[in-house]
């Protein structure tokens, strides 16, 4: 079996890598392209780190079980199937699904530290950064937690920055430079997408001519 092409996409929380991985989702199919996100690899809350108030950061490279999302993405590598739990980040009204990630010709890591996983980083054929502005990475996220995952607003403003920007400074926003392709967002990234999108396509054309 010919190795798969591995692309990582990072960016700072609200920058929109959600969405956009979203709109790739919809455009290919699961034998042509897998994304498997870092997200669903959050350590229980019980074991993540509370800062000097006692508030549990998710925000921090060790919140994360980076041995098994390693793990799992050398299994996809290998040709192997995937199963994980889906992450409902402690929604209690939430069920959360098992997730299938299957061997495709090309594979996606996403998640705030894939470039800061040292492992992860080096599995990479290309790395992609999606960046956006700080004030409205800060609106999405209010947006997104508390429509999404009902946190009160005092919670979502405490938690971006206390957390969420230290956190994008020391461990995200350094590795930008290193980046083969970045996705401009702060207005919307439609012609990004459309760029990458033909980016796949060809590489998908090129393995079956192979």
């Amino acid at each position: 079996m010919q190795k798969p092409f591995i692309i990582g996409i990072t960016g700072g929380s609200g920058s929109g890598k959600t969405t956009f991985i979203n709109d790739i989702r919809k455009q290919f199919s699961e034998e042509e392209l897998c994304i498997i996100s870092q997200d669903d690899y959050y350590f229980p809350r019980a074991l993540q780190e509370t800062d000097e108030n006692g508030i549990h950061n998710f925000d921090l490279p060790k919140s994360i079980d980076k041995k098994s999302f390693h793990a799992d993405v050398e299994k996809l590598l290998k040709g192997q199937i995937v199963e994980r739990e889906e992450y409902v980040f402690n929604n209690k009204e939430a069920v959360p699904t098992v997730k299938i990630f299957k061997p495709a010709p090309i594979i996606i890591v996403e998640g705030l530290f894939v470039f800061h996983y040292k492992k992860i980083y080096r599995l990479l054929d290309m790395k992609v950064f999606f960046y956006a502005a700080d004030h409205l990475k800060v609106i999405r996220r209010i947006l997104r937690d508390q429509v999404e995952r009902g946190y009160p607003m005092d919670d979502v403003l405490y938690r971006y920055e206390r957390h969420v920007m230290p956190s994008y400074k020391k461990y995200i926003e350094p590795y930008m430079q290193d980046a083969d392709l970045i996705i401009n967002n702060n207005q919307n990234f439609n012609m990004g997408l459309e760029a990458f999108c033909g980016f796949l396509r060809e590489r998908l054309r090129k393995n079956a001519v192979k």
